[in-house]
């Protein structure tokens, strides 16, 4: 599993993080993964299954980190869950998934787990300073002592316990709320406030796979203002087309704001989602959609091959061999298929090919394979390849076989031969299977 804590800031003598950032930063992550939970003053989410949705690790970090920090995130942390992932962020390790986790955890100060905070004093008198000095604690002792809470999330850091989180549920409508951290008396300085709310709401966007052409802006007046200011005021945005892109908004914004008056010092921003319609957007899969328009196999191979490059996508062509594992061959999509007529077999051809022949055990001149074989038909004669020369140049690739169609009890029909050249008569191989 791979789990990421996002922390918010918060120091000993700071005040914890509001209910409105914590739920903004947990709102925003839910287009990442639906499993998304609040922890104390920071969020965590389970991205295992996401990371290759997002081009991978490095990619997601990349971007988590970076749009993380126009939400006031802190810190950012990996690990293979979630507590053992908070812990980290509270320490500043960004990596808890590269070493071992008892040996990363076992060097972090105790008090970045949240169920030691309580009894901090109590264990640093013990002469506890990490994790990993609690952890070699007796545990009957710690149970005793301190209670089951303790030994409990000691055992879920390390793995050694399954969590339980409460989810965070993605809402039907966008509102969010943010408290300036100082009066602000021009309107296009609300842009710096206002960045953050869009963030958010992209991310729910992004989560509902949706895209709004329509949102309003609201901003509440200080109180220490006029009586003819009023409580406040707003600001509609329309877009053209469905939108959910950061940087676009925040230009259609400020461009509107540019042109406010503000009556009075703000102090509150809140953002509404008007209109929320479903966003269309353009597929990155290899293969087209059943719903768009049909595309012949040439067409799609050619498009594959022009993003992969010609030798990573290669198609079969039929050729005029008798042999069976030189019946076809494989070349590159792009090439033309080479004009020649396959004339039609009038024996059964078996479904899969070994790539190499598996020889057979015999039990009184009879082959077996998971059991004794019943032979159907044959014997069907292929004879050819002296003009196929080895790597060599020296030996060709000529075979003289007899073929059968043989039944096993266990694996089904199979299809056999016996090498006509082959020294040892007695001979036989496994060549393939019908489905």
């Amino acid at each position: 599993m791979l789990w990421a804590a996002l922390s918010l800031p918060f120091g000993p003598d700071e005040t914890p993080p509001s209910s409105d950032d914590l739920h903004g930063l947990a709102t925003w992550a839910l287009q990442f993964t639906p499993r998304v939970a609040i922890a104390d003053e920071a969020i965590v989410l389970e991205v295992e299954a996401s990371t290759r949705l997002f081009g991978g690790r490095r990619a997601l970090h990349e971007r988590i980190a970076g749009e993380g920090q126009d939400l006031g995130m802190a810190a950012l942390a990996w690990a293979p869950n979630s507590l053992a992932a908070l812990a980290c962020a509270r320490a500043g390790v960004l990596n808890g998934v590269r070493r071992p986790l008892p040996e990363v955890l076992d060097a972090l100060p105790m008090d970045t787990l949240s169920a030691i905070r309580s009894h901090h004093l109590t264990l640093a008198q013990l002469g506890c300073r990490t994790l990993g000095d609690v952890r070699r604690l007796p545990r009957g002792g710690i149970s005793r002592r301190f209670g089951k809470e303790l030994l409990n999330a000691l055992d879920q850091a390390y793995g050694l316990r399954p969590e339980t989180h409460g989810w965070v549920e993605l809402s039907e409508t966008f509102h969010a709320r943010l408290e300036l951290m100082s009066r602000v008396e021009t309107a296009p300085a609300l842009l710096f406030g206002a960045r953050r709310l869009l963030v958010q709401l992209c991310g729910w966007l992004a989560a509902r796979r949706a895209g709004t052409t329509a949102f309003t802006l609201r901003w509440a007046h200080d109180s220490m203002r006029s009586r003819d200011a009023g409580e406040g005021g707003e600001l509609t945005i329309r877009t053209a087309q469905p939108m959910r892109q950061v940087e676009h908004l925040c230009r259609l914004l400020a461009e509107h704001l540019a042109r406010v008056e503000l009556l009075a010092p703000v102090g509150d921003l809140a953002l509404e989602a008007i209109d929320v319609v479903p966003l269309e957007e353009r597929s990155a899969s290899l293969l087209p959609d059943e719903q768009s328009e049909r595309e012949s196999l040439a067409l799609v191979l050619e498009r594959i091959a022009a993003r992969l490059g010609p030798e990573r996508v290669r198609r079969p062509v039929l050729c005029e061999d008798e042999r069976p594992e030189w019946a076809q061959h494989w070349q590159p999509a792009p090439q033309p298929l080479p004009r020649q007529r396959v004339a039609p077999l009038d024996v059964p051809q078996p479904t899969f090919i070994l790539a190499e022949p598996q020889r057979l055990a015999v039990r009184e001149h009879r082959p077996i394979y998971q059991g004794p074989l019943m032979l159907l038909s044959g014997p069907h004669r292929v004879e050819g390849g002296w003009w196929h020369l080895g790597e060599d140049d020296a030996s060709t690739r000529h075979v003289e076989r007899d073929y059968w169609v043989a039944l096993s009890q266990h694996a089904g029909v199979l299809w056999i031969y016996q090498e006509r050249l082959a020294g040892d008569a007695t001979a036989w191989y496994l060549h393939g299977s019908f489905a």
